[in-house]
């Protein structure tokens, strides 16, 4: 099988993917988009059936179209995003391969680019995006052994209350997935336990704006590092049922047991670390700093928004925090599952470049790597907080593209160049002339190196 030769070859077509394509085909930069399944698969086939965006639709989108369907201030369901990709790749004619998957990216000796492994054949390409994202691998902490007879998935694998055996859940983690899918259960007649970690926990909408528009007026997308420590924060906001503010204190009185961070486990028994208040109240002290943030800023403009002073008040403590669980027998209580909404790895080892750190992390500059010619897309963090949101990532999209048309400028300079020599002249002494202007002229001409 002969080699397919492109110049840009992106892998996945996520929205990352579809993201850059869009720049390079703007910038006319022959190019290729593999992805191993179906456009925007994630959304299809590794979400649970109710999921909605976290953001309203007049924000979670790239700019050049409007999700179909709904209002700019609903909130898209998994099928919609996953349509809405697929349309936007049709729009811009996305040159995507799907059902190809990419098993090795090898640098070619002597020259520059890489042949790149797939399972339809072989790719020579000058440059080489990892368009994968950041959501590769589910992470399942080694805790409890799988010979303990207790259902274990990964929230990524979680679809509906149904497919899990009859009985009680533990849902780890406190995030968008873990809150949705405990308040799912919940609703759904199951006695449910959520281990709480740290996390922000912005309000869904303050003072008649959404949290997306307060985060972005005031500045806070757009930093650059994360607070030292919170790099792995999670961020507790939902759209589900139109759009309500998290709070820990509404799931306790509806019904779901609040525990501390799970783990150590042994004989049947989950231990639970004496941080549940920490985090309730460091959560807390996040969603009212974004309030008084947001209160000075209408402020400052003039800005005739509503008052909202009841959103400051906050109720007292649920039992569960003030006298938290530190143990639970799963039998005796009968939990039957363990949902972990435990985040993701990274997984690279099909890109063969020294690029990475001891722990396979990207090692880059707004996605530039380490390794000439290789680019990221798609990381958390890869230029600012927004980065891995759906309009973040166009953006950084967008520099990648205008990197890559840096490289190619330089690699299509054709090697002719010119220098300025200084030759000096020595005419022959003319008494006419001393003191002339033309004495021992130095003349500068330009020489071709080529």
């Amino acid at each position: 099988m002969s080699i397919k030769q492109t110049e840009v070859l992106v892998v996945g077509a996520g929205q990352a993917g579809i993201a850059l394509s869009e720049h390079l085909t703007h910038a006319q930069v022959p190019h290729v988009v593999l992805e191993r399944d179906r456009i925007a698969e994630r959304w299809r086939t590794e979400r649970w059936d109710s999921l909605v965006a976290n953001g309203p639709a007049w924000h979670d989108r790239f700019p050049n179209m409007k999700i179909t369907g709904i209002s700019d201030d609903e909130f898209a369901t998994k099928d919609q995003m996953a349509s809405y990709f697929e349309d936007y790749a049709a729009m811009i004619n996305a040159p995507v391969r799907t059902g190809v998957e990419v098993l090795a990216v090898d640098r070619k000796e002597h020259e520059p680019g890489f042949i790149v492994q797939t399972t339809d054949g072989a790719w020579d390409a000058r440059f080489v995006v990892a368009a994968t994202g950041p959501f590769q691998k589910p992470v399942i902490p080694a805790v409890v052994e799988e010979s303990s007879g207790i259902h274990q998935i990964h929230s990524s694998h979680y679809r509906r209350p149904e497919q899990l055996p009859e009985g009680g859940v533990l849902v780890v983690g406190a995030g968008s997935s873990g809150v949705q899918i405990a308040d799912e259960l919940r609703e759904a007649g199951r006695k449910v336990f959520l281990a709480v970690g740290p996390h922000d926990r912005p309000p869904r909408r303050y003072r008649n704006r959404d949290f997306v528009w307060w985060l972005g007026v005031l500045g806070k997308w757009d930093m650059a590092t994360p607070p030292k420590g919170a790099e792995h924060v999670t961020i507790s906001v939902s759209g589900a049922h139109g759009g309500d503010t998290i709070d820990f204190r509404d799931l306790a009185a509806q019904g779901v047991t609040l525990v501390g961070r799970a783990g150590p486990w042994s004989d049947g028994i989950m231990k639970f670390a004496d941080d549940l208040a920490e985090n309730i109240h460091a959560g807390d002290d996040n969603y009212l700093s974004l309030l008084r943030e947001a209160d000075a800023y209408i402020e400052a403009n003039g800005l005739d928004l509503p008052p909202e002073p009841e959103a400051h008040e906050l109720g007292p403590d649920s039992e569960c925090v003030t006298n938290p669980l530190r143990e639970l027998n799963l039998a005796e209580t009968g939990v039957t599952s363990i949902i972990w909404a435990t985040g993701f790895s990274q997984d690279y080892s099909w890109l063969h470049v020294d690029s990475f750190d001891e722990k396979g992390r990207p090692l880059h500059q707004r996605g530039v790597a380490k390794a000439e010619g290789i680019y990221f897309l798609g990381l958390p963090w890869q230029s600012r907080r927004g980065s891995s949101f759906i309009w973040g990532v166009w953006h950084d999209a967008r520099y990648i593209a205008d990197q890559i048309q840096i490289q190619r400028g330089y690699a299509a300079y054709d090697g002719e160049a010119v220098r300025i020599t200084r030759q000096v002249e020595k005419p022959a002494i003319d008494v006419s002339a001393v003191g002339s202007e033309q004495e021992n002229a130095d003349t500068l001409s330009l020489v071709s190196t080529s």
